[in-house]
């Protein structure tokens, strides 16, 4: 299902180095940008149909916005390659299939050249995740209820749909009328692959094929699935480093829910639940995005609905979290952020505001610092690092 024409990623990154900036985003300059050991490129999906771009320079914390890098899909997710200078973006559109499209980074101006795309075999593609092991990206497709799995090639452009799995499912609010997978992630030993399903709260547990990149339903007595609350709608899932633990922050009910991992069984048994609203909140709650700091000691969560940022300390011997701090996000609705490789620098997407604001990470602690550095980006929803 892959578009016919393929260009080496490398090649296409050299020939866009002579690009103009102006043709790159739209504003009068002679030369693209320095190169620099201390920049790194981030790009911010949004809901506007276009992927934005940033330059932060990591040795000052300077950040600068270079512009509309690509139009066209509704590139609400964007993610990177782990070793290329390539970026993929979902084309999130809930009444049409949905895709992925893979763009060549140009490493000095941070123009994005696209590749080619693919059809995911899902309605509104909105989430995805890049399993170094396998070149494989995983694709939630929220509308349909569905996870997708696609090849990836060697020069980082996207190969053909190689399982798509639906599955049914509702919860007792009006948002859970049917299945909605929210996100997915492959257990360390890489044979099973995580879904949180907002719509079915219910996390479910696929088997996962590295070899040939495909995803297949457990069959037998095997747990399919792990229940979560009623209307707590999951939406994230992570591993701990050691991999005998595993977290989920539901959407709906805001909580943090800690859980031990089997990966003989591939089952999940719950050990603690923290919600990250305060006693006092009164509105309506909302859990938004969840990562692991470089180490994975600590662990970030965004409280959507108080405007809010939140880091846990993870012990590592137990599995249980810990909070640490609650700092507000910078903005109003933060829908997404990204950690930068060196682990020093936080991008945080405030979607209701429309501006990126930038964090110091503290490595020792983990905690935030606000460096009081913004840009502004309309309905920004996530953030990818492409050094």
């Amino acid at each position: 299902m892959a578009h016919s024409f393929k260009h080496q990623a490398s090649r296409v990154a050299i020939n866009a180095a002579l690009v103009a900036c102006a043709s790159i985003y739209g504003v009068a300059c002679t030369t693209s940008l320095p190169a620099s050991s201390s920049a790194e490129f981030a790009y911010v999906g949004t809901q506007q149909k276009q992927i934005s771009a940033l330059r932060l320079d990591t040795a000052t914390g300077k950040l600068v916005a270079l512009g509309t890098a690509a139009q066209g899909p509704n590139a609400t997710w964007v993610a990177s390659h782990p070793a290329l200078p390539v970026l993929y973006a979902v084309d999130d559109q809930r009444d049409k299939e949905g895709s992925i499209t893979a763009y060549a980074v140009n490493r000095r101006s941070g123009k994005l050249e696209r590749i080619n795309d693919v059809l995911t075999g899902g309605r509104g593609t909105t989430f995805l995740q890049f399993d170094a092991p396998s070149s494989t990206l995983l694709g939630a497709n929220y509308n349909s209820g569905s996870v997708s799995s696609v090849a990836v090639d060697h020069d980082g452009s996207v190969g053909k749909l190689e399982s798509t799995i639906a599955e049914k499912g509702s919860g007792p609010s009006p948002r859970q009328k049917s299945a909605h997978a929210h996100g997915v992630t492959i257990d360390p030993s890489g044979r099973y692959a995580l879904v949180p399903d907002l719509g079915a709260d219910r996390v479910f547990i696929y088997r996962f094929n590295r070899d040939s990149h495909a995803l297949s339903v457990r069959e037998g007595d095997a747990q399919h699935a792990f229940d979560t609350p009623p209307g707590s709608g999951p939406r994230r899932i992570l591993f701990s480093a050691n991999g005998d633990y595993a977290y989920v922050l539901t959407e709906m009910s805001a909580e943090l829910i800690a859980l031990r991992w089997d990966a003989e069984k591939g089952a999940l048994t719950q050990l603690q639940s923290t919600p990250i609203t305060s006693a006092a909140f009164n509105g309506v709650k909302s859990g938004a995005e969840m990562a692991f700091g470089r180490d994975r000691r600590f662990l970030y969560v965004e409280n959507r609905a108080e405007n809010a940022l939140m880091v846990y300390r993870v012990d590592a011997a137990t599995g249980q979290v810990t909070l640490v701090q609650r700092a507000p996000s910078g903005g109003e609705k933060p829908w997404g952020f990204g950690i930068d490789a060196s682990g020093q620098w936080m991008l945080v997407a405030n979607q209701h505001s429309g501006d990126v604001h930038l964090f110091r990470i503290d490595p020792a602690t983990g905690t935030l610092a606000d460096t009081g550095e913004s840009v502004a980006v309309q309905d920004p929803t996530s953030v990818a690092f492409v050094q």
